[in-house]
């Protein structure tokens, strides 16, 4: 139940870039709540300047959160509604906000989405890649095992896998999931989406890379990176060999190792062989 004395926390979207994409309720409730906590204080103050919004802000980071959201939680118990916004985007997609969303809902506080932009949501709306089951997973570890231990975990996966990355990792990661999912697979980049220089490319994940490699500006900015899920059954095979076939020869002869990867993984030898 409700607790109807307490005001209301509303998890407000913000533009990915683009101002005019900020909706009019957003506005409406950055105005009349009694606080905002935000990520990043600066930012969130020049977005609210530029709409002539004066508000009473307080910071809710990653190195925060759990002191903030007490902060929050007691202003809102004590009746007042407050905004939490992040940087840019949809609050809780790869940002902070878990803490105190979860803290509000535990003492039956009425949470509120106030729906926006999102940019996971816009690059598939734009990669041609399926979109009928489709799994965020947010920023990949930045350490290049880790990276690769949880792509590989990723590798049988039916749906659309969506991946936020960032400027100086966004060649390396492509490099380890050209080695993980095979060079052939599916996949497209979203790149400073609703910005000046948005680009958006779909192609195997090899020729996406050589795309990212030839072009410095195609290493600049904010990624969202989508690839294809895993096909029928033979497909998904064959790509499990060639992982496995990639990891291999890094070890072994090239013969012995596409023998090795065919014998664990069922894939036809022949086609490891040819990588």
């Amino acid at each position: 139940m409700e607790n109807n004395a307490s005001g209301t926390l509303y998890v407000v979207a913000t533009p990915i870039g683009n101002l005019n994409d900020i909706t009019p309720r957003a506005l409406e409730t950055l105005r009349n709540v009694q606080g905002v906590a935000a990520e990043d204080t600066r930012h969130t103050r020049a977005l609210l300047t530029h709409f002539g919004i004066e508000q009473n802000l307080v910071a809710l980071h990653q190195h925060n959160e759990e002191a903030s959201a007490a902060q929050v939680v007691a202003k809102l118990l004590a009746g007042e509604s407050w905004a939490l916004v992040s940087d840019a985007g949809t609050p809780l997609m790869s940002d902070p906000g878990y803490r105190v969303v979860k803290a509000a809902q535990d003492n039956n506080i009425k949470v509120s989405p106030i729906p926006g932009a999102c940019a996971a949501i816009a690059a598939l709306s734009v990669a041609g890649l399926a979109t009928d089951r489709f799994s965020f997973e947010g920023f990949l570890p930045a350490k290049n095992k880790a990276r690769r231990d949880r792509l590989s975990q990723l590798v049988s996966e039916t749906g659309t896998l969506v991946f936020y990355e960032s400027a100086h990792r966004i060649e390396e990661s492509l490099e380890d999931m050209v080695n993980v999912f095979g060079a052939s697979r599916r996949a497209s980049i979203a790149r400073e989406l609703t910005k000046l220089f948005e680009t958006v490319k779909t192609a195997t994940l090899a020729e996406l890379l050589e795309f990212v490699q030839a072009d410095p500006n195609q290493r600049k900015g904010e990624f969202v990176v989508m690839i294809e899920g895993a096909g029928d059954d033979a497909d998904a095979v064959l790509r499990e060999g060639e992982r496995v076939y990639a990891v291999l020869k890094e070890h072994l002869p090239p013969s012995t190792a596409a023998k090795v990867a065919a014998e664990l993984t069922g894939a036809p030898r022949k086609s490891l062989y040819g990588q």
